[in-house]
């Protein structure tokens, strides 16, 4: 339990890392002043492979937010809920240059062609924001999958106490999720039902009614 609060804490402060960073603000790192949690006394083997799941799980959001993205009409990418709040597009990207960020901080070599700068508003074409999407997904994956399973433990104590590599992974999958969900409201709000639900409620209304 207190290995999981510490990476729920560790999302919410590079999340907004990301966020900084993309709003062109300076980023300062994580507070290292706070004690690190006991060590665990279970010194049994894993038994979640955090590799696999994250590469399943990337690869199933890429499909999604893809999907999603074609989805939704050209002209509703201007679409935001409020003043200040990022539009479709907007959240489109941001999501896109977190899958090019979060790699960084564990040493993949930066995306070629990526520029963090100004990123989220650099275009609000529907075909663009799904090729970046689609760059950015391509590129964590290999991230994850280049990384080998000893390197999940290598320590980055610049992103807090007993940090690593592994951490780093598990950010882009929850940051990714995360946004999902803001990427459903969004479409439900222009009118648009999410790819897959709306197979599955064809399915089920194709199915044997009792």
């Amino acid at each position: 339990m207190k290995r999981i609060a510490r990476l729920l804490v560790c999302a919410c402060l590079l999340t907004g890392l990301v966020d900084a960073i993309f709003a062109q603000e300076s980023s300062t790192p994580p507070s290292q002043s706070a004690e690190p949690p006991a060590q665990s006394a279970d010194k049994s083997a894993p038994s979640y492979d955090l590799k696999a799941q994250a590469v399943l799980d990337l690869q199933q959001l890429q499909q999604k937010y893809t999907t999603l993205a074609q989805a939704i009409p050209q002209e509703k990418y201007s679409w935001r809920p409020a003043e200040g709040v990022r539009s479709i597009n907007e959240l489109f990207l941001h999501v896109a240059g977190a899958g090019f960020y979060f790699p960084t901080l564990k040493g993949t070599p930066a995306a070629p062609g990526f520029t963090p700068k100004d990123f989220e508003k650099s275009t609000t074409d529907k075909a663009k924001v799904i090729e970046w999407l689609n760059k950015s997904f391509t590129y964590a994956i290999a991230s994850v999958e280049g990384t080998s399973n000893a390197q999940f433990a290598v320590p980055l104590p610049k992103l807090g106490p007993q940090a690593n590599e592994g951490d780093v992974v598990y950010l882009v999958v929850v940051h990714a999720h995360e946004h999902l969900g803001q990427a459903i409201a969004y479409s439900r709000s222009v009118g648009v039902v999410p790819p897959w639900t709306a197979e599955a409620e064809k399915k089920n209304s194709r199915a044997p009614q009792d």
